[in-house]
């Protein structure tokens, strides 16, 4: 046994150790001040649902209360305290619903010893970050995202120097005085740093040498500009580099590391460009890789094989081109796979049978072979498949019923025939199935689409199908959002139509609808439609007319190409597009019209409509772009009141009978590309005045009343960016307006910086939460005896000038060429004298060239030979004498080009040169004054072309530039997309258009 002094030390250890451990058990309170400021934290915000966005959001802030069981702060909902101080060192409050301001004087702020501050996914309306944010210095996670702050970010925040987390994204912030070198320079200590929509404006600098620990760099969306330093490529530890959506940052991938860590990189939307190295399989850790809509080009490197640990891969929209290696059939982790609109070429390897973790691919808009995807038959877990626009030729495969889980299936602008496979309506999950613009054939019913319960969103226009009307309504039937029914022989209006109260765009062009529209036809998605086309058919008038069409939503209503009678249908207030043309519409035009103050594009020409022109149409001319009222009876003058705001683009008058002059104020519109007014009965004198447009290309005053000299122009600017003009059949006299052809600089040099290769009036806009976007293009033909000359998408590049049949006298001045980028050029019936110029041949684009009906003496030049592209030339009736030059296209033209030239000879003509007998051509054929004045010989014209309707759908011809030499009788064609005279009538005309239809793509 042990002495009593022994036994007492003992126990007082014991005793000392159990005290040691029941005091360290015990953590300490938070402290009173900070529990104070959590709680006026907490009553300066309300609780809003609405605040956050997050399906985990709650509202953690509500557990906080003072009383007795819950008075510790430490044991409330999101506060950490310190085990040892009791200090308050973290607070998660993101989606937590708080709503309210928040500003310099919160409580927040005194919380000195905070650690990690997260405030995410909530809404304090617009606060700015005050710079008590400093007061914070001990932070080393700051998490202030989605959470609506704005204002520039102040600069007190680098004196968080802890910081190894910061996190902004979201807002609306900018980070310009404080600059992003700045902050890298202070916050060595950052390993992530999320700045995404954060406005910066300035370059990337290089940090690659103070920041060994940076883990994730974010910065999409930040206005990012210069070259970005590929340094940062060789940062040791960099995990995640997301720099999407900087349009103006450019940059090349460097040559990698081996055993690179990347796990995500983002260059989509940015203008990085080159070639992916060799080196680029060193990147086996990344998972993610989006690298779309960039400049990259060249082939894929075969090392691409070496990322097996990829899961998503999008190259879309780049100029990839040459096959696609074999070795990205390796990636077998991919669940998304997107090479959609580059230059692939070539068989698709068959090693892409090992991806059988597809969900989603996208090979759309390549140049690859048809017939290579059997591969895709064992691809079962696919939800998204897209090969539209790839060549895809034959039968769709049976195989396709095999892959069950399909949502969407997209093989659009293909050349795909024969009929629809049975087994695509065992795809029970489809929700979108898109098959238009192929040659599909065969008979099929509705009622097989309608069976597939979870389709919304259905296209067939475009191929050669048959469908069978529906006899009964199936409630069960889908609820349809898009209906693309065009060209599928319907000759009624489909039943199942009366149950779709939730389409939005529905398509029945290009079929056999006939008769009237009928009254159960106005409650079809009577709420929710946008868009509706019923052009080419047969329909003649509506069963039962509302004053108002009733489709709350409508933006695009096009009824052109029909047998329409009556008045004009009143569109509602939402209407964007409006048109009517091709019809016979009666009546006058309702000033209600005045009223839609979104119009954009209204279409009208080419029915029986007369009266004035309603003053107040072109008061909408802030918002209405477009105005084609061609080919009706309008009288009266053309309305004065385009305000200062005017935002006109185009606007086609022509054919009418519509007097006086031309409004001054039309001054106003300075977006002004295409003004058309010929055919009228015009009283004015040349409207120099409009040179003054900075953007006009197209003038048509043809076939008026003007008259008076074209003096000399008042500024060297003016008509800068004029094309094409046409003042032929009309009085004008004097002499060329060779000071003119001195100042139109546009039909000199030809136009390089055009967005569109096509010459077309660009309508799109977004108004808040309105956007549109559409183009209509311009058509020309030109057609003399014998040969015409057919643009169905007019070259942005051509310029032509037709001054014919009017009272010009003296010489071809040289000046004219100076324009060297003129396409047509027709001074016909005129009082010309002297010399061809040779100087003429130096126009080397010329293809249309008429000097007929004048009285041009001398020799036709030699130097006219060089014209390479010359298809229609007429010098006739005039006094020319001497050989015919020969060669290039001299010796496609026939006698015609000659004729009333007694002192010509060679080919064609039967004088050969050497006789000398001369006969005395008759006289030019004098111009009359009234409407029975002689044709010129080839004439052209303009009138537009609608190839789009906004919201998402982009109707376009399919064709390019087309030159066309066909045998015709001579006159002038004035052709308007799908727009003839209204004495031709039944099917004669509307077969002669569907030819021009069926050359059209849809995609939505």
């Amino acid at each position: 046994m042990g002495s009593p002094l022994y036994l007492s030390i003992s126990i007082s250890l014991v005793n000392l150790l159990l005290l040691f451990f029941l005091v360290s058990s015990v953590r300490p309170l938070c402290h009173p001040d900070e529990r104070s400021a959590l709680l006026q934290f907490k009553e300066s915000f309300v609780i809003n649902k609405s605040a956050s966005t997050s399906p985990d959001a709650h509202a953690k802030t509500e557990s906080w209360k003072f009383e007795r069981e819950s008075g510790d702060c430490c044991s409330w909902d999101g506060v950490e305290c310190d085990y040892g101080t009791g200090h308050v060192i973290g607070l998660d409050l993101g989606s937590s619903y708080l709503y309210g301001s928040m500003d310099s004087s919160n409580t927040l702020y005194h919380l000195v010893h905070l650690r990690r501050l997260n405030l995410a996914d909530n809404f304090f309306k617009n606060s700015k970050i005050p710079s008590e944010i400093r007061n914070l210095s001990r932070l080393i996670s700051l998490d202030l995202s989605y959470s609506e702050f704005s204002g520039q970010i102040p600069s007190e925040i680098l004196e968080l120097l802890e910081l190894q987390l910061l996190d902004l994204s979201g807002n609306s912030l900018k980070l310009r005085k404080t600059g992003l070198s700045s902050l890298l320079e202070k916050l060595t200590n950052l390993q992530e740093l999320y700045l995404s929509s954060v406005s910066i404006s300035s370059s990337v600098p290089n940090i690659s040498a103070k920041f060994s620990s940076l883990k994730a760099l974010i910065l999409s969306n930040c206005d990012l500009r210069g070259e970005f330093p590929t340094g940062i490529f060789e940062l040791p530890a960099l995990q995640f580099l997301n720099l999407r959506s900087n349009p103006d940052l450019t940059g090349c991938l460097p040559d990698i590391q081996s055993n690179h860590p990347l796990l995500e990189l983002s260059l989509a939307n940015t203008s990085f460009f080159g070639q992916l190295p060799e080196s680029f399989g060193n990147f086996k850790s990344l998972e993610f890789l989006d690298i779309s809509n960039c400049h990259f080009s060249g082939k894929l490197p075969c090392s691409l094989g070496n990322l097996t640990k990829l899961k998503y891969l999008d190259l879309s929209f780049n100029s990839f081109w040459r096959p696609v290696p074999p070795s990205v059939g390796n990636l077998k982790q991919l669940r998304v796979l997107d090479f959609s609109y580059n230059k692939f070429s070539g068989e698709i390897p068959s090693s892409l049978a090992n991806l059988t973790q597809l969900v989603y691919l996208s090979l759309t808009t390549n140049h690859l072979d048809p017939g290579t995807f059997s591969w895709l038959g064992t691809q079962t877990n696919l939800i998204y498949l897209d090969l539209s626009n790839t060549s895809l030729s034959g039968n769709i495969p049976p195989w396709i019923g095999n892959l069950t889980k399909l949502t969407e299936i997209q093989f659009q602008e293909n050349i795909l025939s024969g009929p629809i496979p049975e087994s695509i309506f065992k795809l029970e999950n489809l929700e979108l199935l898109y098959l238009h613009a192929n040659q599909l054939n065969g008979i099929l019913k509705l009622d097989s689409f309608l069976e597939l319960k979870n389709l919304t969103r259905l296209q067939l226009s475009g191929n050669n199908l048959s469908l069978l009307n529906t006899v009964s309504i199936n409630a069960t039937s889908p609820k349809f959002k898009l209906l693309g029914l065009a060209s599928c022989n319907l000759s009624e209006f489909p039943h199942f139509l009366r149950s779709q109260d939730e389409l939005e765009f529905l398509e029945l062009s290009d079929n056999r609808l006939h008769g009237q529209i009928p009254k159960w036809f106005w409650s079809v998605g009577k709420e929710t439609l946008q868009q509706l086309n019923l052009v080419f058919n047969f329909l003649t008038g509506f069963e039962e007319l509302p004053v108002v069409l009733p489709w709350t939503h409508l933006q695009v209503f096009n009824l052109e190409s029909n047998m329409i009678q009556g008045s004009l249908p009143h569109p509602p207030p939402s209407i964007i597009s409006y048109s009517f043309s091709n019809n016979s519409l009666s009546g006058e035009i309702s000033p209600m019209l005045c009223n839609l103050s979104f119009l954009v594009a209204l279409d009208l020409s080419n029915n029986n409509l007369t009266g004035m022109l309603p003053r107040c149409l072109f008061s909408l001319s802030d918002s209405l772009k477009v105005v084609s009222l061609g080919n009706n009876q309008f009288t009266g003058a053309i309305p004065s009141t385009y305000m200062k705001s005017c935002g006109l683009r185009m606007m086609d008058l022509s054919q009418n009978k519509l007097q006086g002059r031309i409004p001054r104020s039309l001054a106003h519109c300075t977006k002004l590309e295409v003004l058309i007014l010929g055919n009228n009965w015009i009283n004015d004198t040349f409207p120099s005045w409009l040179g003054t447009l900075p953007k006009l290309k197209v003038l048509s005053l043809r076939a008026n009343g003007l008259h008076g000299v074209i003096g000399k122009p008042r500024a060297k600017s003016e008509f800068s960016k004029l094309q094409v003009i046409d003042l032929s059949d009309n009085s004008f006299r004097g002499k060329l307006p060779s000071e003119y052809f001195n100042i139109w600089v546009a039909m000199e040099v030809a136009n390089t910086n055009s967005l569109s290769p096509y010459m077309n009036a660009n309508t799109s806009f977004a108004d808040g939460e309105l956007s549109w976007s559409d183009y209509y293009n311009y058509v020309l033909i030109l057609a003399n005896k014998g040969r015409e000359l057919n643009y169905e998408n007019v070259p942005d590049s051509i310029s032509a000038i037709d001054l014919s049949s009017n009272q010009f006298q003296g010489e071809i001045p040289e000046a004219i060429s100076n324009l060297k980028q003129i396409h047509m050029l027709n001074l016909s019936n005129n009082n010309l004298t002297g010399h061809i110029p040779s100087a003429l041949g130096e126009i080397s684009n010329l293809e249309s060239l008429d000097l007929s009906r004048n009285k041009l003496s001398g020799k036709i030049p030699q130097q006219l030979a060089n014209l390479n592209f010359l298809a229609s030339f007429n010098v006739s009736y005039n006094n020319l004498e001497g050989n015919i030059p020969r060669g290039a296209q001299f010796n496609t033209f026939n006698n015609d080009s000659y004729e009333g030239n007694s002192r010509l000879c060679g080919y064609p003509l039967s004088e050969k040169c050497g006789n000398h007998e001369v006969l005395q051509p008759p006289p030019p054929l004098a111009r009359k004054e009234d409407d029975e004045g002689i044709e010129s010989v080839f004439k052209f014209d303009w009138k537009i072309v609608m190839t789009g309707y906004g919201a998402g759908l982009v109707i376009g011809m399919s064709l390019g530039y087309n030159f066309t030499a066909r045998k015709h009788e001579w006159f002038m064609v004035v052709f308007r997309k799908w727009q003839v005279s209204n004495n031709w009538n039944g099917s004669n005309w509307q077969e002669s258009l569907r030819s021009v239809w069926k050359k059209v793509s849809w995609t939505y």
